[in-house]
């Protein structure tokens, strides 16, 4: 099976010309079963008044805006990405919905702006599976995130019983991208893209240890909606 292209100028060109039609498509292709996911992994972990969270991948913010949120405010929350136009929406709706507070900065990944050990929650929903090296991306992550902390990882995944995996991925193959393509024309065929790169994204067990390599122990997770979704919680350990 051919890899999926994952490089950094075709997956920022893919999400900036579905920026506009993005929340919808997920909220939609859902059945809003995406707002769920993210309003559990926002009750996922400890959060205290004055915490540091930073959601990376943020895309137009909605985990990040789930966080600010839980702590009703009182959470310093940063939102990175380096899709400009993702983070231009995500900041529009930092404003309706009174959440000034959180910080938009235009970041990679990969090599993230911050110094070592400066957030208790470093989390990211449905972006770890697009960044180019999934190990550096989880480094970087871990790299930030306090000791004791938390990096948090919502990802789609595949059901395991056989006639809901058989049925999950006909929609997930056949009407998915047809669907994406409609409401949200785009030259990257992103919504093939979509199952092309959960089906080559590792889940579970092998997901758990790459975490584990980078330095998170111990790790923990659980599936979601019949294992539509998987969310992974791991803690950093100490040197």
């Amino acid at each position: 099976m051919r890899g999926v292209d994952k490089s950094a100028d075709r997956v920022r060109r893919m999400f900036g010309q579905i920026a506009r039609r993005y929340d919808l498509l997920n909220h939609l292709l859902s059945c809003n079963t995406d707002r769920y996911w993210r309003w559990r992994a926002a009750r996922a972990v400890p959060l205290a008044d004055g915490d540091f969270v930073l959601d990376v991948c943020t895309g137009t913010g909605d985990l990040a805006l789930a966080f600010h949120r839980r702590s009703r405010g009182k959470a310093q929350v940063i939102g990175t990405d380096f899709c400009h136009p993702m983070l231009v929406i995500g900041a529009r709706k930092g404003k309706r919905a009174a959440a000034q507070a959180i910080r938009w900065v235009e970041a990679d990944s990969q090599q993230l702006p911050f110094p070592d050990n400066s957030f208790q929650i470093v989390s990211v929903a449905f972006g770890l599976r697009n960044i180019a090296d999934t190990d550096r991306g989880l480094r970087e992550m871990a790299r930030v995130c306090r000791v004791g902390g938390t990096v948090l990882v919502l990802e789609f995944s595949l059901p395991t019983f056989p006639p809901l995996r058989a049925a999950y991925a006909a929609y997930f193959r056949h009407v998915l991208p047809r669907v994406g393509q409609l409401l949200a024309r785009n030259q990257e065929e992103a919504y093939n893209y979509l199952p092309d790169s959960v089906g080559q994204f590792p889940q579970g067990q092998s997901l758990a240890a790459q975490m584990r390599r980078a330095g998170l122990e111990p790790v923990r997770w659980n599936s979601l909606t019949f294992g539509v979704a998987s969310m992974y919680l791991g803690t950093k350990a100490p040197i």
